[in-house]
């Protein structure tokens, strides 16, 4: 007997997707990011100047930062205010990967994107709607970037997306849920861009190992999620 989804999705089915766009008056482009119960909220701004390393290079450059609000989950958390969390460091690097994969920095010159998302409600999935929502931000960000002559042409060179698919019992399933999350046997991460190249695939085999033949159905299952996300996001951006 398969594994009944508490949702009643179907193993290929995508949790309800939303961007509420230009969620914040201040930045350069802002979206709030929700998949299920999962909401994320994504800033981006764009600084003068470029770090050390790129001075006088003509190219700019993409950072981010990703914090979880203290009431996001059912039990509040501290705070990182000084040191951040192993967690956190990790899921920001990933974050700012990706969203550098999709972006000609020698188009942006001498510039700094920086893309905050802040996880005000979670239920699985926080890093994979962040890279989602945040490619969603960035958009905006540009287009307005353009629209006032501060850009003569678009750095975005592709799309980019992110979902989890997880091993229950032996079955794949798209994007879980945290009740999923927490019964799935191998959990899986994938970050691809509009062209289909993959830009990072995070997988773990919790309790289980995974077969070659696992890992294509993984895969596959994760292609055809983020096509669904790709559709949505130029839903809101044009």
């Amino acid at each position: 007997m398969s594994w009944q989804r508490p949702d009643d999705r179907t193993p290929a089915q995508l949790r309800p997707v939303v961007f509420q766009v230009d969620y914040t008056r201040y930045s350069a482009g802002s979206v709030l990011a929700c998949c299920g119960d999962t909401k994320v909220l994504c800033n981006v701004a764009i600084q003068p100047g470029v770090p050390k390393f790129l001075f006088n290079s003509g190219k700019g450059w993409l950072t981010a930062e990703y914090r979880m609000l203290p009431q996001a989950t059912h039990q509040r958390h501290q705070r990182e205010l000084v040191s951040l969390s192993g967690r956190t460091q990790e899921i920001q690097r990933l974050i700012g990967r990706s969203l550098r994969s999709c972006l000609d920095f020698s188009i942006l010159g001498e510039k700094t994107i920086i893309v905050d998302a802040d996880v005000i409600q979670a239920d699985a999935g926080t890093r994979t709607t962040a890279i989602t929502g945040g490619y969603v931000a960035l958009s905006l960000a540009v287009k307005k970037l353009l629209a006032t002559a501060h850009l003569e042409k678009s750095p975005l060179v592709s799309q980019v997306a992110a979902i989890s698919v997880g091993l229950i019992e032996g079955q794949p399933y798209l994007d879980l849920n945290y009740l999923e999350d927490t019964r799935a046997d191998v959990d899986f991460n994938v970050v691809m861009r509009g062209d289909g190249n993959l830009i990072e695939v995070q997988g773990t085999a919790e309790a289980d190992s995974f077969s070659r033949q696992q890992l294509n159905q993984i895969l596959d299952l994760a292609e055809s999620g983020i096509k669904q996300l790709f559709e949505l996001q130029r839903s809101v951006i044009n």
